[in-house]
């Protein structure tokens, strides 16, 4: 354990005078590898947002170690950020472009590979429409970076087909936001974690997954948590209260607790009256959820159900947050919608210790949410709105013809459209969907339909490997700008050392290449030299929209340790919260909008056949497919490969016990020798498998479900069996769930709405 410790810190193991002192480790560095400076920066990781300052010895990055004056980790990082500096030198690193050549990529320059590529969108551009060119973007890049890329998607090569792997975490919380609240943009701070009187977790294994922020919850002696998911993950063990409700169970949970709101008179009415539309509706509609249908339905008691609604009456602070849990379900916008409610009848949001709160998964999900231009123009603008089309057209200084007037498809939608040939050629940008996306069988054999394949990334992973040209990009570390953490906190990423090989960063590649297509770079990119003149033109955009970075310099952003936005003349050194007296709500009466939204039973149930529950999530060694983190040593011995949880009565079923081996199999596909973890954290008929490894690829399994509105995939319910040595027949299905007496009349209903909010989110 000693050399995995000395080797996870960068230390020579066979170097007999490097004790492991508590000086040495965690203070003084040894000479011989202390770095030469300290350059401040931001985790590339999670959405967290840790400041942390990078260790540079003869031009490479050999240490890591948190900022202790940094409000978000306080000196702290969990296990990926500590070795983060190992990723720079990662031996999967792209640092050459690559073109494919009689079968084999092949390093070339950087002209050929740009030359290629450009002559085939012209191509495909003149052939089938610009619109034939599909952009798959990320939640990894710089926000200087995303806003440099969506306006030359959108702007100069004039496809809408544009959008990014966040929709695969973070739309669901986007759209939820939309409809309540009239705009994307996380409620609240981390700082309500420390204020609160309740915190109410859903479907947030934050202990594994955003461990530096259980540091804000630590903070608060007094606070109850209470943890709604229907695994008992390591966050349930500091629980107060949990509530372990069946599958895909949230939406209801929370209509049944908003009726018991309304129905005990436990709710503001001073607040709706002011403040909310919608109440009439949204109470003729809680009818349908009565509280022991709800019981029927999530398989939570009535009495814990009242305690549950009594606990947002009574406390006058109560924050509700959530991550991939509540979003990646067919139902995660209206699920956003239907926790949001209840803040709203209780009057309980833009205060301390208050509000509805997503927790978001990659380090610039906020970014590419506020300038990306995939579902709004950038700083949250709707598309199709004339008035809005030309003032940013204005601002840029572009023919307002050449600003998109509606929403392209979603990432889901790109690949069917890519399926019917429709989408001719793909970009990918700093992301990896032959690990991450559903359906695994189904994609491989789209992407195979291509023209033209494109990968930009840091690292060879699986996509990369199968593209027609690769763009060699710089990582982190290796260029600058800004990432938006999940409290809206920007936060400065510097450049520590050069680009390995001829890498570039993203932000040169995107300005380059427009440079291969007639007048584009003069239009779009007039003078700019670096990321700092897109963060500029950037900061006038977001003026006097909510997420406004008007007031930010990168000096203010150093000196201050992050600032969160709006930051302007109003709020010069940004905002804590949204939605105060200062802030109304994003609608046009200035109304926060209560949301009836229909709970749905599953489209794919346990049945006879597939009579187990898949659940797939994150583990704190590891990072999305792994591309940045399967080549550091101490992150792939934590955890170098999938493992399945299973609850010891099916354990006893397979005949299995911990560290065996067993096969798990849905209709989609079958994935081989996955090791058995027996545990109580499991309810019996239901697994956990996390998603991150290649070799263990879960997401052959899951179903290509989305949600209609925010087109984010339901990747956290997947009916599967089970298959071991000994029982290769797998588990027999003991019975069929009945969920509520109004189940089959709901499904009826559930039908119907789902068609209509498709047609809406169209």
């Amino acid at each position: 354990m000693i050399d995995k410790v000395k080797n996870f810190l960068g230390l020579d193991i066979k170097a007999k005078k490097y004790a492991l002192s508590e000086d040495k480790v965690f203070g003084k560095i040894a000479d011989e590898r202390k770095p030469d400076k300290w350059v401040f920066s931001t985790c590339g990781y999670c959405g967290v947002g840790c400041g942390l300052y990078i260790g540079v010895k003869d031009g490479k990055a050999v240490y890591t170690k948190g900022n202790p004056k940094h409000f978000v980790n306080m000196g702290t990082l969990c296990p990926k950020g500590l070795s983060e500096h190992q990723m720079i030198n990662s031996p999967e690193r792209v640092t050459e472009p690559m073109l494919r050549k009689e079968g084999k990529l092949e390093p070339v320059s950087w002209d050929e590979a740009y030359s290629k590529t450009a002559e085939t969108f012209k191509r495909i551009a003149k052939e089938h429409g610009p619109k034939a060119v599909g952009i798959i973007s990320t939640g990894q890049l710089l926000t200087e970076e995303f806003y440099t890329l969506g306006k030359f998607v959108q702007l100069g090569l004039g496809t809408n087909n544009f959008d990014g792997n966040t929709t695969l975490c973070m739309a669901s919380a986007v759209a939820g936001y939309k409809q309540s609240l009239g705009s994307d943009g996380p409620v609240g701070s981390y700082e309500d974690f420390s204020v609160a009187d309740v915190v109410v977790l859903v479907g947030a294994n934050i202990a594994d997954n955003h461990p530096i922020l259980m540091l804000h919850l630590n903070k608060n002696p007094n606070k109850k948590v209470i943890v709604v998911d229907p695994r008992r993950s390591k966050t349930s063990q500091i629980a107060d209260i949990f509530v372990p409700l069946k599958a895909r169970t949230d939406l209801a949970l929370f209509n049944g607790l908003a009726y018991m709101l309304i129905e005990q008179g436990w709710i503001d009415e001073a607040y709706i009256k002011e403040k909310v539309n919608g109440f009439s509706e949204l109470k003729k509609h809680l009818e349908n959820y009565p509280p022991q249908e709800v019981a029927n339905i999530t398989g939570i008691d009535v009495k814990t159900l009242y305690e549950l609604a009594r606990q947002y009456a009574a406390n006058d602070k109560v924050t509700t947050a959530w991550t991939m849990g509540v979003n990646q379900s067919a139902m995660g916008t209206d699920t956003v919608s239907a926790i949001t409610n209840l803040h709203l009848l209780t009057g309980k949001i833009g205060k301390p210790g208050c509000g509805p709160f997503s927790i978001t998964g990659q380090c610039n999900a906020m970014g590419t949410r506020e300038s990306g231009f995939t579902s709004s123009l950038p700083g949250y603008r709707p598309y199709g709105d004339p008035a809005v089309t030309q003032e940013y057209a204005d601002i840029v200084g572009v023919p307002v013809d050449r600003v998109p007037t509606e929403r392209g498809y979603k990432y889901a939608e790109i690949i069917d459209a890519i399926e019917r040939g429709e989408i001719k050629a793909l970009w990918i940008v700093a992301t990896n969907p032959l690990v991450s996306f559903v359906d695994q069988e189904k994609l491989r054999k789209t992407l195979a339909k291509l023209d033209l394949l494109v990968v930009q990334d840091a690292f060879m992973g699986d996509t990369a490997q199968i593209a027609d040209v690769v763009f060699a990009a710089a990582t982190w570390g290796e260029k600058e700008g800004t990432y938006t953490n999940s409290e809206r906190r920007v936060n400065r990423a510097n450049k520590a050392v050069e680009p390995l090989g001829n890498a570039k960063s993203d932000f040169d590649i995107v300005v380059e290449f427009s440079r291969y297509f007639d007048g584009m770079d003069t239009l779009l990119f007039e003078g700019w030299k670096t990321p700092g003149d897109a963060f500029e033109e950037w900061k006038r955009v977001s003026a006097g929209q909510l997420c406004d970075y008007s007031g930010m310099t990168y000096e203010l952003l150093e000196e201050e340790g992050g600032v969160q936005w709006p930051c302007n003349a109003q709020f010069p050194k940004g905002t804590k919260r949204l939605y105060t007296e200062e802030i109304p709500f994003r609608t046009g009466d200035g109304k926060a909008k209560l949301v009836s939204a229909e709970w749905m039973p599953m489209k794919e149930p346990v049945r006879a056949g597939f009579p187990v529950m898949l659940n797939t999530g994150r583990t704190v060694e590891q990072w999305h497919t792994r591309t940045k983190t399967r080549s550091i040593d101490i992150l792939d011995q934590l955890a170098p490969e999938a493992w399945v949880e299973l609850h010891p009565e099916d354990a006893k079923t397979l005949q299995v016990r911990s560290g065996d081996r067993i096969a798990l199999s849905s209709p989609r596909g079958r994935v081989e020798d996955v090791v058995v973890k027996v545990t109580q954290t499991m309810r019996p008929g239901n697994v956990f498998v996390p998603f991150h490894f290649n070799t263990q690829l879960v997401n052959t399994l899951t179903q290509p479900e989305f949600d209609p509105i925010s087109g984010e995939p339901n990747y956290k319910q997947t009916a599967v069996q089970l298959h071991s040595q000994n029982v290769p027949e797998g588990i027999a299905m003991q019975e069929t769930e009945i969920s509520g007496a109004l189940a089959h009349e709901r499904c009826d209903k559930a039908r119907e709405y789902r068609y209509e909010k498709t047609k809406e989110a169209r």
